[in-house]
C-alpha cells in the first residue's frame, strides 16, 4: 500500500509538472488558456503556443525522461553497479558518435535520419563495452564493465570533439543536438522513435521479478532458476533501445539515467517491481522539471535540459552517494 501510494503521487507529480511545461516559457499562460487549447481551440497566439509549440516539447520530455530512467534500473541491475547508466557505460557517447558520423561522412541534414545511426552506435558502444569487459581472467565483471564504459566514452568522446574543431559544417549541424534539448524537437522525429522507446518499456516494465533475482549475483539467480545470460542479454536490448531512442530524440543527456534510479529507491527501496515504474514516472517528472528552469533562469532566451539535469543531478548524486552508503544504493 505503501509504495502504491508513492506511485499515485509520483503520477501526481509529473501531472503537474507538465502543466507547468505548458504553462511556462518565454510567454507565460494561464491554466485557463492550456485548458482551453484543448477544449475549444480559437487560434489565438496562447492556443497556438500551447499546441504546437509546448505540446510536442512535453510529450517528448516524458517519453524521453522514462527511457533514460528506466534505461539507467536496469543497466545498475543487470550489472550490479550502482553507478552504471547508459552515459557510464558509453551508450550515449556511442549513440552520438553514430550520429556525428554520420554527418560527418555522409553529410546527413535531418534529425529525422539520425535515428538509426544513434542505434547502431549505441548498440555498436555495447559490443564493445563487453568486449572489453570480457579480457582478463573472471569474464565479464560489474567494476569491468564500468571501467571498459569509462574508456570507449573517453575515447568516443575525443573522436567526436576531433571532428567537431575541424568540421564546421558538421559542427554547424549537431552542436544544438549535442547540448541535449527538448526545444524546437519535431513530433515526427519522436514518432519514429516511439515503437521502439515502446518496446524498450513493456519488455523493461515486465522484467521487475527477473532484475530482483539477478541483482542478489548471478549464483543466486542461477538458483533461483534464471538463465542469467538470456536475461543479461534481454536487459541489453532493452537498454539500447531505450537509450538509443531517447538520444536520437533529444540529444544526449546526462544524469537522468543514473540520478533517478537513486531517488526511486529513497521512495520505494530496491524492489524491481516498484522502482521500473517509479523511476518511469520520476525520470520524466525530473526532465520537464530541469527543462522548466532552463526557461525560467534566462528568459527570454533558454538554457539547454541536458546543461540543467547536468546542474541538478550531479549534487543530487553526489549528496545520496555521501548520506547512504553506496552498497546500500
Amino acid at each position: 500500500m505503501v509504495n502504491s501510494g508513492v506511485l499515485l503521487a509520483a503520477v501526481a507529480g509529473l501531472a503537474g509538472v507538465a502543466l507547468l511545461s505548458l504553462r511556462i516559457g518565454s510567454v507565460s499562460l494561464s491554466t485557463t488558456e492550456v485548458i482551453t487549447a484543448f477544449t475549444n481551440f480559437e487560434g489565438t497566439n496562447a492556443h497556438l503556443i500551447v499546441r504546437s509549440l509546448r505540446l510536442p516539447r512535453t510529450i517528448i520530455g516524458i517519453g524521453v525522461g522514462a527511457a533514460l530512467a528506466v534505461a539507467g534500473v536496469t543497466a545498475q541491475a543487470v550489472t550490479r553497479n550502482a553507478l552504471a547508466s547508459p552515459g557510464v557505460l558509453g551508450i550515449n557517447s556511442g549513440a552520438a558518435f553514430g550520429v556525428v558520423t554520420a554527418v560527418f561522412v555522409l553529410g546527413i541534414a535531418s534529425p529525422s535520419d539520425y535515428l538509426w545511426f544513434a542505434f547502431a552506435g549505441a548498440l555498436g558502444a555495447v559490443i564493445v563495452v563487453f568486449a572489453i569487459a570480457s579480457v582478463g581472467p573472471g569474464g565479464v565483471t560489474p567494476v569491468k564493465l564500468a571501467l571498459a564504459g569509462v574508456v570507449l566514452t573517453a575515447l568516443l568522446s575525443a573522436w567526436i570533439s576531433f571532428v567537431l574543431i575541424f568540421d564546421q559544417r558538421t559542427l554547424d549541424e549537431v552542436r544544438f543536438w549535442l547540448a541535449g534539448s527538448l526545444a524546437g524537437r519535431d513530433l515526427g522525429v519522436f514518432l519514429q522513435v516511439l515503437p521502439f522507446l515502446a518496446i524498450g518499456l513493456v519488455i523493461g516494465l515486465a522484467m521487475g521479478r527477473t532484475l530482483n533475482a539477478v541483482s542478489l549475483g548471478e549464483d543466486v539467480a542461477a538458483g533461483l532458476g534464471q538463465n542469467v545470460a538470456l536475461v543479461r542479454a534481454v536487459a541489453t536490448v532493452v537498454v539500447v533501445l531505450l537509450a538509443g531512442a531517447g538520444v536520437a530524440a533529444a540529444g544526449p543527456i546526462g544524469f537522468v539515467g543514473l540520478a533517478v534510479p537513486h531517488m526511486a529507491r529513497l521512495m520505494v527501496g530496491a524492489d524491481h517491481r516498484w522502482l521500473l515504474p517509479v523511476s518511469a514516472v520520476a525520470g520524466p517528472t525530473l526532465l520537464l522539471a530541469a527543462d522548466v528552469i532552463g526557461r525560467v533562469i534566462a528568459r527570454p532566451s533558454e538554457i539547454q535540459v541536458g546543461i540543467v539535469t547536468a546542474i541538478i543531478g550531479g549534487p543530487v548524486l553526489i549528496h545520496l552517494v555521501r548520506s547512504r552508503k553506496l552498497a546500500e544504493l
